[in-house]
């Protein structure tokens, strides 16, 4: 008995006569979705044994009547002021370097002008100081406006910051990844971000998976990142994933700063194979690159040679050869072509001259060429007649957007510009991927917290031991003091682990708000929110710890509220330290901040020495501290109950020299003693109450509730802070 063949899915290639164009990631999705649904002649066709081709070539008429993409910039001017140096005469090396003698001013840029097309890689290379991401950040909108001269257009038309990051992407130098996300769960969490709403999450997954085959990424999908401590993907994965997570919106423009620095040949290769059929999918790649291997080199479509800011060559790469020939330095045909031209460079920078003779032949190479080209264009009219018309560049930008490019949200309606959306998603939704992110990142790495709660229930155990059930006497009230200092300042302490949580991602930050993956407000609101559980933990720990071990008074109320005061200690803590986080920039001096403001909290809390004996200069210390209102809201909570005897009179005399003396002789005293005062004052007189310690110790301003809220206020203000710091700190652009 046969049967049928089994249906089979077979690609079939593009018809010669078709433009060799990669498909965009929305075709390709279109295409998935039509297999996936087949008509009902292909279904009749499958019945029969037929197989199902999918033809990926471009209906002619969808390239003919687009206009390419251009991006052009005309004589870019860019310098920064330098600290001047005592020197009695200018040397000759600052001259080379572009720093003017008579001035505090170093110029990165100088007068650089080119082009990069659609469907085109253009490089930018020079050493290591030549200006290269200088350069890619001045074509990306990272340098403010009023520093940068020149111009910088697209299709003829000047871009605003606001188009310009819907159309675009910046892939900075460094990998900057969670490390316990997959592969595919990095992509899946940037789509979310990018991509709109309105977008189904099935499709969305579609092109999550579309893209990590026009990576090259299938066999890493299911691995997570990695780090120091966990092993991972390799250097050319991670790369392709950091390009992945900012292509996922299929952009036209897309910035590269040094793509391949780090990773062996093979791995550049591959990663630059990728950005070719990026730029082949419709969109303009700029990249600065080192040194590009020759395997590299046959991958790019123009280079530009920087030196010092200056360009000392801009063209295709086959130029080369006739560019330094007619120079005088031709290259050899074993040699590397760009090898051989950075090593010219280098030499002819350290000559008296530097590569000013390099940089003017340069000029004149490339009015000669431009009026070669000019005469060869006139003299071809079907040249001409074939090109297609020129449209403006808000059609453009429609056009491509039908083709399934752009898909962040941007509007394909006749007011393009005005309306294109600034975030792809409602800020509940940036809120909800970003707690999902954080949770699933914190939960392969559970140690972190783990040991967080370890170190909260030694604490808690060492202070339960040695405060083990007080009792009513002036000695244990002072120790009572001193343990609701020590654990107060130890609730704070421990808050300071939270330092390297946003150091660790705030490059992260800044690269996925540089171009509105999310608001700065989503991002603090969602980690505020994340802290609250933990903080609950690691305060009911501490409370359940040492409330009733230590012998505190007033019961289950008391312990509610004792408790509550440990959480708002931990919120207000775990606030102040991830603000001073988003002001200091390096981990261990985050530390010493942290560490010594602490200690001027403690110092000013009133435990050491009471407010009204606080210098009038430093009072204002003491209102700021912020170990201050958890403090006297915990000795409120104590020692608030007026009948609550805590010395008698046979207890005056401990903590004395009297403490000694037999009980007889105390009593004596005590006799002797009301007989003075007129009053009747006997061993079991209540002496001092608990009101009488708070008074002592200058707490009769704010009630233990005021106290309270006061701590959850402060908690809440640097939160508000840390926001701004975001706000003002992350502009990610140079000045």
């Amino acid at each position: 008995m046969s049967s049928a063949a089994p249906p089979t899915l077979e690609l079939r290639e593009f018809n010669p006569k078709r433009p060799r164009v990669h498909p965009t990631l929305g075709e390709l999705l279109q295409w998935v979705e039509q297999t996936q649904t087949p008509d009902r002649t292909t279904s009749s066709q499958h019945k029969n044994g037929l197989d199902h081709v999918l033809d990926l070539g471009f209906p002619s008429s969808s390239i003919s009547q687009s206009y390419p993409f251009v991006l052009s910039f005309n004589n870019l001017t860019y310098s920064v002021k330098v600290r001047r140096k005592m020197s009695l005469l200018p040397s000759s090396k600052s001259v080379k370097l572009g720093v003017n003698p008579n001035a505090n001013t170093k110029i990165l840029l100088n007068g650089v002008s080119g082009e990069a097309r659609e469907g085109q890689i253009m490089a930018v290379l020079g050493a290591s100081g030549s200006g290269k991401s200088t350069l890619i950040d001045a074509l990306a909108d990272r340098i403010a406006k009023d520093s940068l001269k020149g111009t910088i257009t697209l299709n003829d038309e000047v871009l605003n910051s606001r188009m310009l990051k819907v159309i675009s992407a910046y892939v900075m130098q460094d990998d900057l990844l969670f490390p316990m996300l997959t592969v595919e769960e990095t992509l899946m969490f940037s789509a979310e971000f990018r991509l709109p709403r309105t977008l189904s999450k099935s499709k969305k997954q579609a092109r999550v998976q579309a893209l990590i085959d026009q990576l090259g990424l299938r066999n890493a999908a299911k691995t997570v990142i990695g780090d120091e401590g966990h092993r991972g993907v390799s250097g050319g994965e991670r790369r392709r994933v950091s390009i992945g997570i900012d292509i996922i919106h299929d952009p036209i423009v897309l910035f590269l700063d040094e793509p391949t620095s780090g990773l062996d040949s093979t791995s550049a290769f591959m990663v630059v194979k990728v950005l070719r059929r990026i730029a082949q999918s419709g969109s303009i790649v700029v990249m600065s690159v080192h040194q590009p291997s020759y395997r590299i080199l046959s991958l790019l479509d123009r280079l530009i040679f920087l030196s010092h800011g200056q360009t000392v060559y801009s063209g295709s790469p086959a130029n080369l050869p006739v560019f330094f020939g007619e120079f005088g330095h031709p290259i050899p045909e074993t040699e590397n072509r760009t090898e051989f031209a950075l090593d010219l460079i280098r030499e002819l920078e350290e000559t008296p001259g530097g590569t000013k003779s390099l940089v003017e032949f340069h000029k004149s190479w490339q009015v000669t060429k431009n009026q070669k080209q000019r005469e060869a264009n006139g003299c071809s009219n079907s040249v001409r007649t074939s090109m297609p018309p020129k449209l403006s560049l808000k059609d453009a930008i429609s056009a491509s957007i039908s083709r399934g490019k752009l898909v962040s949200g941007a509007p394909n309606d006749t007011n393009l510009a005005s309306s294109v959306p600034t975030f792809a998603n409602p800020i509940w939704t940036e809120m909800l991927v970003i707690s999902k992110r954080s949770v699933t990142n914190s939960r392969r790495m559970p140690e972190l917290f783990g040991i967080r709660l370890g170190a909260v229930l030694v604490t808690g155990i060492i202070l339960a031991t040695m405060f083990w059930h007080l009792d009513d006497s002036p000695r244990g009230v002072e120790e009572r003091l001193g343990f609701f200092a020590f654990a107060m300042s130890t609730t704070f302490y421990t808050c300071a682990e939270a330092i390297p949580v946003f150091l660790q991602e705030r490059y992260i930050f800044m690269r996925e708000t540089a171009y509105n993956a999310y608001r700065r407000s989503s991002y603090v609101l969602a980690h505020s929110l994340l802290s609250i559980p933990s903080l609950l933990i690691l305060s009911l720990a501490f409370a359940a710890t040492t409330f009733w071990a230590v012998g505190l008074a007033g019961g289950l109320h008391a312990f509610l509220f004792f408790f509550f005061t440990i959480c708002a200690a931990f919120w207000a803590g775990s606030s102040f330290v991830t603000f001073l986080s988003g002001v200091v920039t390096h981990v261990m001096l985050g530390y010493t901040v942290v560490v010594a403001i602490l200690a001027y909290f403690l110092l000013f809390s009133g435990f050491f020495i009471s407010r009204d004996r606080i210098p009038p200069y430093w009072i204002w210390f003491h209102y700021i501290s912020l170990v201050k209102y958890p403090y006297e809201a915990v000795l409120q909570n104590e020692f608030d109950d007026p009948m609550r005897c805590l010395v008698t009179g046979i207890q005056m005399f401990d903590n004395t020299p009297l403490g000694e003396v037999p009980t007889s002789i105390k009593l004596k005293l005590l006799k002797n003693m009301s007989n003075v005062l007129g009053l009747n004052i006997t061993g079991s007189s209540c002496v001092t109450t608990g009101l009488d310690i708070l008074k002592r110790q200058g707490i009769t301003d704010l009630s233990k509730w005021n106290c309270l809220w006061i701590t959850i206020a402060w908690g809440f203000l640097f939160r508000i802070l840390f926001y701004f710091t975001l706000l003002l700190g992350s502009k990610n652009k140079r000045r």
